[in-house]
């Protein structure tokens, strides 16, 4: 039964990555369509709705015998861009070579949740399995690369009913992190916030052939690009990085960079990806300055990407971010913002999670992580207050350090071993927490 969970998934996925469902423009429908039909063959009842024809999202559902909590398996099959020509092999191949290994665009970002996701309910279905309490919904949403507008974000804004749910299960973590020598499974309850913003510093304009006659504003930029190079927010702990370092058995008392230092000493590659979920980060990304190469500009900006911890409001970063940057000499326009969420670590939904984990690699332990970056959770967070949402694909033969250089990467592959890991693993949990 394992082998033949693992090779249908490897199947569909090869299928799923065949479909270009680059965003933009996406053009997810024939991929959608298709999912419906081999969904609607095993016995769910499946419908797609869109705000556009080309891009319907897929909500799939099996009803349960009797009233109870809705376990939603979410997943988006928009992908970003790949040049096949800086591939090994065509990233819309789906090629599986003789190790075993998956090649394609989608296959770590997301579509192997998607196929995984799809086999699990559809061989439960076929088994005759219908949950004894609840529902089992599948939403797979299009449009998640470029922020969701026509995919996580329209369904609950429009259709909040059908998507609606108490626990979900979506990208974010899963792979193997080894602590120590210690095997342990990130399970993502928390993503940070976007604080984005504009950085601005004013001039007077004059002709660049005698720099003195004007007053350059992107010569005023640099001091403040050089302390952001030089200088960090503290760390500001939330409940999500607690968890993690008690999980990991190392004390905080009261002092966060030491128990930030006992980590490096400890595992230096897991501090490196933990670091930036533990404070205010700020990413300089984009500057802008003069039209003309012969003009001394009189206003120049910088776009600052900067990521806030779970909880902290606007006026928490903005106190972060004026520490880091100094008080006065520059403007600063906030262009975007999302509160950082998440979900308590003291769940059925953890539970059932401990409990595959128990089962499928005896002695490992699960780890409560944060993602530095945001998800789809963050919409149904939002949509739905009392959801308990978290970010799990487990994979039992890859590496977090591994895995994760792959994502938007040229030659984004997976080993086909752990889409048959995957597949368990929701079979598992939706049985565990639907009965």
């Amino acid at each position: 039964m394992s082998d033949a969970l693992q090779q249908e998934t490897t199947d569909v996925l090869t299928r799923l990555i065949r479909h270009d469902t680059v965003n933009p423009p996406g053009n997810e429908r024939v991929l959608q369509e298709e999912l419906a039909a081999y969904l609607q063959a095993a016995g769910l009842e499946v419908e797609l709705i869109g705000r556009t024809e080309p891009r319907p999202n897929l909500i799939a559902r099996l009803r349960g015998k009797a009233d109870g909590p809705t376990l939603c398996l979410l997943s988006h099959v928009d992908t970003v861009l790949a040049k096949a020509d800086e591939w090994t092999h065509d990233p819309w191949s789906g090629h599986v070579d003789e190790a075993g290994i998956l090649w394609g665009r989608g296959a770590l970002d997301m579509k192997n949740h998607t196929a995984a996701e799809v086999v699990a309910a559809a061989s439960l279905a076929r088994e005759g399995w219908r949950p004894e309490r609840g529902d089992l919904l599948i939403v797979a949403v299009v449009d998640e690369e470029v922020g969701g507008a026509d995919g996580a974000i329209w369904l609950t804004e429009n259709h909040p009913e059908k998507a609606r749910c108490d626990y979900l299960l979506n990208e974010g973590a899963g792979a193997l992190i080894e602590v120590e020598g210690d095997r342990t499974y990130g399970v993502c309850v928390a993503e940070k916030g976007v604080l984005r913003f504009r950085l601005s510093t004013d001039g007077v304009a004059g002709h660049a052939s005698n720099p003195k006659m004007g007053v350059n504003s992107l010569l005023k930029m640099a001091p403040l690009l050089q302390r952001m190079a030089d200088h960090e927010a503290p760390f500001d702990l939330s409940d999500p990085a607690r968890a993690l370092f008690a999980e990991l058995g190392i004390p905080l008392d009261g002092d966060p960079e030491g128990a930030f230092r006992a980590l490096q000493e400890r595992d230096p590659a897991l501090a490196l990806l933990v670091e930036p979920t533990l404070r205010v980060t700020l990413a300089p990304t984009r500057i802008f300055a003069s039209d003309k190469i012969n003009v001394i500009p009189s206003r120049t900006t910088v776009a600052v990407d900067c990521r806030t911890p779970p909880g902290a409001d606007t006026d928490a970063a903005l106190r972060r971010i004026h520490e880091v940057l100094g008080g006065e000499g520059y403007a600063l326009e906030i262009t975007e913002e999302v509160i950082g969420n998440g979900s308590s670590a003291d769940t059925p939904l953890m539970d059932a999670i401990r409990a595959f984990i128990d089962v499928e690699d005896p002695g490992a332990r699960v780890l409560p992580t944060m993602l530095p970056a945001f998800t789809d959770s963050r919409t149904f967070r939002d949509a739905y207050p009392d959801l308990v949402a978290y970010g799990f694909f487990p994979m039992k033969h890859t590496t977090l350090a591994d895995s994760w250089p792959l994502v938007h990467a040229n030659d984004e592959r997976i080993d086909t071993r752990d889409l048959g890991v995957a597949t368990r693993a929701y079979r598992h949990i939706a049985q565990s927490l639907l009965g």
